[in-house]
């Protein structure tokens, strides 16, 4: 009988097109950045949506319905409930279906004009591509259901995924053996230091590619017909897993060999198959170790202490517990960035982007339905797991999906399409149909109704992408731009208001709007005030938002509540503006004392820097102040030994001794304490009993290199130059960076320098700054040079030092390079008016003037 349909017993081009759609997400999503960029989302849905329609092309084509498991109910419940977070609500459903929305409505968006309709979802555009992302899913685990159908299509598509594991662990082999720290030489992670460098930027997410890619790889190999077919795959499954132990990620190499081991555990029947597994995971961990044994031994030595593992993700689950709480619905898939803000009970460096556990993951952005979902995919799971007549390559799949499964309660691999869709495929090859499963299935449906579903589902997810293509970092991006241009405010605002409706939840966008009111003056500041009071709602610990209040209570005159406002964006993190704002801005003690940190760990730091602020009279006034408020504090001693030296800057001599005796008192055995102590008696003209007492610290500290520039310092103060110098090479070894032996050698050429051998000095002096190259050092250069009248390389040297200053500092430089090179000018041209010979002798009379004046000391250095 004639047909328009193929044989049964053979696959449809269309169904093969699917295989190979499927094939280039396997491949080309993990060399994509390892999936990370957000471009990724646009060709993750279309290749989705056409390997659907594929595979619903070649079912109809076949004759086949198509095979719906249980593990599709959960993509669909999840894309269903992405739509249903997306749902604006009126303000009184809103307050009871979730309370937290709407206060953050009422807070932060009505005094704003943005008083419509909101949806569940504090972060729309987040939730929106959450939606693309689990509609590409569905279609993805929808069509590789159906291409696995065919055992070649599985097996090709499972080699797939194997062989590009093993590409990339391969790749990130040939880097490391390059010396490359930068992928093919040219990409540079920005907020990434992998430890082997391939197209993941995050080695967690590295070894969580590679574990499940090198289990499926072993998996193949013991199903592979005859040794020559099974070399490739166990060649794949040794470079896999050597790229897990190298990307040094605790986590993946745990889990990694948790996943081989339940391998093992699951083909115990077959003793031979168990040997062969463990086997290669021996030789895995051989190889690995070999290759990053001190690497692995540092790694591992990180989570020894119970402070680290108080200090690791841990620490953070009651945070995000209580957030699920007060989020029965959850606050928005995807929102998890900009909404956790508003949680965290302590100053933070770095964003987290997601909780890092797939739990709580789930039962922050979705609520009680997320943990719903959860029971539903791990009941699905558990199906596959009863199945009979697996072999080793499905039970391959299931030990290493379920080993990815457990890292997800310390990672979030599976939020990045790469890690997702691998898994999603693999579990495809084991939900297939029964082999023996027809047309006439009861669980299975209409091919062209199916079709019809995709294409409508590609569709939304395309559409989703529109409104997700809006990000947190590109708001902040673009707003910020507008702020640091200092654009008109009108225009500013607009698109403010624009971009907080989209994410009302970022604190930073309502940052950036207060900085715009602050810059145009004391009119806009009680509107900053009002814009960071709602970033302080938004997250209670913004060091941003206080900056913002300083300076906008500064406007209004409030000076005692601003400095308030610094000293809290200082406790939230932000030191900096403490150090170059705040302290340059207090006029009197009150507002010193407003500043102060509470902690003691921070005072003697803020005592440095208004040390270096320069007002002698209010820093004295602060430490008498300071020095009674931690006086039980260990770092009291440190406040007396800076008013000591402050006292001695000022010649007060008695106040500096009693200073110091206080120093001694509270801490007798600290060689600052001696060290002080010599200073003071020095200043007082008691030069040699100070040298006795640093002399006579060589005993207690040897090889101490501050007592022995002290003892220098003070040595040639006193003449004693040659001294000076052995006690500086009895130190020589003990020096062990480069800003330590730039001071040696600073002493030494002042050593030389107090003896008039101005040669040698200038060796000495050219040798530390390049050591340590600074403006300072090079003008110091410059003047020997000057001094021995070689203004040639003394405008040169002027010339290093002022490549080191800003503009601003370059003008007396400038005219100093000036004189030098007149100079040298002057000196060519009486020497080529010379008759004969004379201009020659001239030359070379003003080139030993100075080694004449160095030896004319020497007879005073003989013994």
């Amino acid at each position: 009988m004639s047909s328009a349909f193929p044989s049964r017993s053979r696959t449809s081009r269309y169904t093969l097109g699917a295989e190979a759609v499927l094939a280039v997400l396997l491949v080309g999503l993990p060399l994509s950045l390892g999936s990370a960029p957000l471009w990724v989302h646009g060709p993750l849905v279309v290749l989705a949506g056409l390997a659907c329609v594929l595979a619903c092309v070649g079912a109809w084509r076949q004759r086949r319905s198509l095979h719906l498991p249980v593990l599709a109910l959960p993509l669909g419940a999840g894309a269903l409930l992405c739509a249903l977070q997306l749902v604006p609500l009126p303000p009184g459903l809103l307050a009871v279906l979730s309370p937290e929305a709407a206060g953050l409505r009422d807070f932060v968006l009505v005094p704003l004009g943005l008083d419509g309709p909101r949806p569940l979802s504090m972060d729309p555009p987040a939730t929106w591509r959450e939606l693309a992302r689990h509609l590409a899913y569905l279609l993805t685990f929808v069509a590789a259901v159906q291409v696995c159908r065919s055992g070649r299509a599985r097996r090709r598509l499972l080699s797939t995924l194997a062989f590009t594991g093993a590409a990339i662990a391969v790749l990130g082999l040939v880097h490391a053996l390059l010396g490359l720290d930068t992928l093919f030489g040219v990409i540079a992670f920005v907020h990434a230091r992998p430890p082997l460098v391939t197209p993941f930027g995050n080695p967690n997410h590295l070894a969580a590619f590679l574990g499940l890619s090198a289990t499926v790889s072993l998996g193949l190999a013991l199903s592979s017909e005859g040794r020559t077919r099974a070399v490739p795959y166990v060649l794949a499954s040794l470079l896999g897993g050597t790229g897990v132990l190298l990307s040094l990620s605790r986590g993946g190499i745990a889990f990694f060999v948790f996943g081989v081991l339940a391998f093992a555990l699951l083909l115990a029947r077959t003793w031979r198959r168990w040997g062969m597994v463990l086997l290669c995971l021996l030789a895995v961990l051989a190889v690995g170790g070999l290759l990053a044994s001190e690497h692995l031994a540092a790694e591992l030595e990180t989570a020894d202490s119970v402070e680290e593992l108080r200090q690791s993700k841990l620490q953070q689950w009651p945070e995000l517990a209580s957030v699920a709480r007060a989020h029965p619905l959850g606050l928005g898939r995807g929102a998890f960035e900009s909404v956790f803000p508003r949680y965290q009970t302590r100053p933070v460096i770095n964003t987290s982007t997601h909780p890092e556990n797939g739990v709580l993951q789930l039962a922050t952005e979705f609520g009680v339905p997320g943990l719903l979902l959860l029971a539903g995919m791990l009941w699905g799971f558990g199906q596959l797991l009863r199945r009979e007549g697996l072999g080793a390559a499905e039970w391959a799949v299931l030990a290493g999906v379920g080993a990815l499964g457990l890292h997800e309660l310390f990672d979030f691999s599976l939020e990045l399409p790469a890690s997702a869709v691998a898994a999603w495929v693999a579990l495809a090859s084991v939900a297939r149909p029964e082999d023996g499963q027809r047309a006439g299935a009861p669980r299975g449906h209409a091919p062209l109704r199916v079709l019809a579903v995709g294409v409508a589902l590609t569709g939304v997810a395309l559409v989703a992408l529109v409104p997700g293509w809006s990000t947190l970092d590109r708001a902040e991006a673009e707003l910020g731009a507008l702020v640091t241009t200092r654009a008109p405010l009108a225009e500013v605002r607009t698109r403010g208001l624009a971009l907080i409706d989209r994410h009302p939840a970022d604190h930073a966008l309502q940052d950036l709007m207060g900085l715009a009111h602050v810059n145009a003056g004391r009119a806009e500041a009680a509107e900053a005030l009002a814009f960071a009071n709602r970033a302080l709602f938004l997250n209670p610990v913004d060091a941003w938002a206080h900056r913002v209040a300083a300076r906008a209570l500064l406007s209004l005159g409030q000076r005692a509540q601003a400095f308030l406002e610094y000293r809290l964006a200082f406790d939230a993190g932000d030191h900096a503006l403490m150090w170059s704002e705040a302290l340059g801005r207090a006029r009197t003690l009150e507002e010193l004392r407003a500043l102060t940190p509470d902690t003691a760990r921070h005072v003697v730091t803020f005592a440095s820097q208004l040390q270096r602020a320069g007002n002698r009279e209010m820093l004295l006034s602060w430490l008498a102040w300071a020095r009674e408020r931690f006086d039980a504090a260990p770092e009291a001693v440190r406040l007396w030994e800076l008013e000591a030296r402050v006292r001695l800057e000022r010649r007060e001599l008695a106040e500096a001794e009693a200073a110091s005796a206080e120093v001694s008192r509270r801490a007798p055995d600290a060689l600052s304490s001696y060290l002080l102590r010599a200073d003071v008696l020095h200043a007082q003209g008691l030069g040699d009993e100070a040298l006795a007492v640093l002399e006579a610290l060589g005993p207690r500290f040897p090889g101490n290199v501050e007592r022995a520039f002290a003892l220098a310092r003070l040595q040639v103060a006193l003449g004693l130059t040659r001294r000076a110098r052995e006690s500086l090479q009895q130190v020589n070894p003990f020096v062990s960076n480069d800003s330590l032996r730039a001071q040696l050698y600073m002493l030494e050429g002042a050593s030389y320098e107090r003896e008039g051998l101005r040669a040698r000095a200038l060796e000495s002096w050219k040798s530390a700054v390049r050591m340590q190259p600074g403006g300072s050092l090079w003008f110091k250069v410059a003047r020997l040079h000057e001094s021995l009248h070689q203004f040639d390389a003394a405008a040169r040297a002027v010339r290093e030092g002022l490549l080191l200053l800003p503009e601003e500092q370059r003008g007396e430089g400038e005219a100093w390079v000036a004189r030098l090179e007149a100079a040298e000018r002057q000196r060519v041209e009486a020497r080529s008016r010379s008759r004969g010979g004379s201009g020659a002798e001239e030359d070379l009379l003003l080139r030993a003037l100075g080694a004449e004046e160095d030896m004319g000391t020497l007879e005073g250095e003989a013994p």
